[in-house]
């Protein structure tokens, strides 16, 4: 359990109260005398995110006020690790059915990148509510700040050789059986275009390959897109799209998190996780606009832009993915900037043909507050991606539809599998909400975890 979260009661714990700003006049009703005169005394609106301590008679702290405003925010919570001095806090109140979210947005709020600065910041803990299960809150927040942690290291300590060993140490942790195939032996085996997107960096690439569970049991398999920088190739990007390409590597960083709580939570799944590695550069070596690239399906596939490199990795491992025709394929990637003009940063598009997983995914994102949106696999649009030399061209001709036409392509690719799902992540936070700093950020994994429990658990 993470050590911000204590089980025991402690009496001496400081409350804190969450209100919502039309209900302040309420609990200064509720809570006469000074308390309430140091609401007014102090212009507390109870705004989302503000946090107001409360003095008693002697200097000290007798309670804190957390603003929720309209209380739309489930993690307004994490507002308050900055905000409160380290000692004990306890929640006020019965929370009900928000009280796992109260206790993972004040986890959230404690999230720190310390790679580079080594400044660690002691926090203040919190005792559990009752009913809450700590542990469990625990792996999930750990999976998040995984996450972050992933996509905000720079690419040059987190190549494509430092993803695998990333994905290694999650591996181990839980005893599954990994390999790893690196440079020319991916031709050898028969992965081209992981091979011909990552051939120009200086570092090789490579399809990072776990297994976890019982081998007769329902397969789920996990594709992410590991483009640990993408310079846009030879049709290079201007320098101002390049600042965030760090985070290209966020499908696979999401999909690291989702194995890591899968297995912690020893569902009875046969679970397979599939990673291409590969940074996206330029050199003499590097594919070509026009090129004709062999895929592992058999496909040739014409270069429209070697900008959409990544659609083209993650062909090749949802090829080996569809080849085990398992019980589902979930891929992750930070794929489009169509997807994120449709529906912005925090609004993931998913495509699938299966309508009941679709709702059940739906109904996963509300209950988790885990905001997604199910976009359409439009069947006209296919020939959008038709070639005069090749199968297949994997982009189209004109600016409609990326995010779509991307899914499209992707989906030529899985044939066998009972059931597809792709995510077309952002991976990154572009503005600073509670217990959400900017950067890398978790996206689905919340929402997929609770489905595959119910699914497995």
């Amino acid at each position: 359990m993470l050590d911000i979260f204590l089980s025991a009661k402690d009496a001496a714990a400081t409350p804190i109260w969450l209100v919502r700003a039309s209900e302040l006049k309420h609990w200064c009703a509720e809570h006469a005398g000074a308390g309430a005169q140091w609401v007014e005394t102090s212009g507390f609106k109870a705004d989302a995110g503000k946090v107001l301590l409360l003095p008693d008679g002697a200097g000290g702290l007798s309670g804190v006020l957390l603003g929720i405003g309209d209380g739309s925010d489930p993690f307004i919570t994490g507002a308050l690790a900055s905000a409160l001095p380290v000692r004990s806090y306890r929640f006020a109140g019965n929370l009900g059915a928000t009280a796992d979210n109260a206790v993972l947005g004040f986890a959230f709020g404690t999230y720190q990148f310390t790679l580079y600065t080594g400044r660690v910041r002691e926090h203040p803990r919190l005792i559990l509510p009752e009913g809450v299960d700590g542990e469990e809150l625990s792996r999930i927040a750990a999976a998040i700040f995984l996450v972050r942690d992933l996509i905000n290291t720079p690419a040059n300590d987190m190549s494509p050789a430092d993803l695998a060993d990333a994905a290694l140490a999650v591996a181990r942790t839980h005893g599954a059986k990994a390999s790893v195939i690196v440079g020319d032996d991916l031709l050898h085996q028969n992965y081209p275009m992981v091979h011909a997107v990552g051939r120009a960096a200086e570092v090789a690439p490579r399809l990072i390959d776990f297994t976890w569970g019982r081998a007769d049991a329902p397969k789920v398999t996990l594709v992410g897109k590991g483009v640990c920088f993408d310079t846009g190739g030879l049709d290079l990007k201007p320098s101002s799209a390049m600042l965030l390409m760090k985070k290209d590597m966020g499908g696979a960083a999401n999909v690291l998190a989702l194995a890591d709580l899968l297995m912690g939570a020893k569902l009875d799944i046969r679970l397979r996780v599939l990673i291409p590695a590969v940074e996206n550069n330029v050199a003499g070596n590097a594919f070509r606009p026009g090129d004709v690239l062999k895929s592992r399906r058999g496909f040739s596939v014409e270069i429209g832009n070697t900008d959409a490199e990544g659609r083209l990795i993650l062909a090749d491992a949802l090829a080996e993915a569809d080849s085990e025709a398992p019980d589902l394929v979930i891929d992750m990637a930070t794929l489009t900037g169509a997807a994120r003009t449709a529906l912005g940063p925090d609004l993931p598009p998913f495509y699938t043909h299966d309508d009941a997983l679709a709702a059940e995914i739906a109904e996963a994102s509300v209950s988790q507050s885990d905001p997604l949106w199910r976009m359409p696999l439009w069947k006209p649009y296919d020939n959008w991606l038709d070639s005069k030399i090749a199968d297949v061209n994997h982009v189209s001709d004109g600016p409609f539809a990326g995010s779509i036409t991307a899914a499209l392509f992707l989906a030529r690719f899985i044939d066998k599998s009972k059931a597809w799902v792709h995510f077309d992540v952002y991976g990154w936070a572009p503005k600073p909400r509670p217990g959400r700093p900017v950067g890398g950020e978790a996206q689905a994994i919340r929402a997929l975890y609770h489905l595959l429990k119910a699914r497995f658990g």
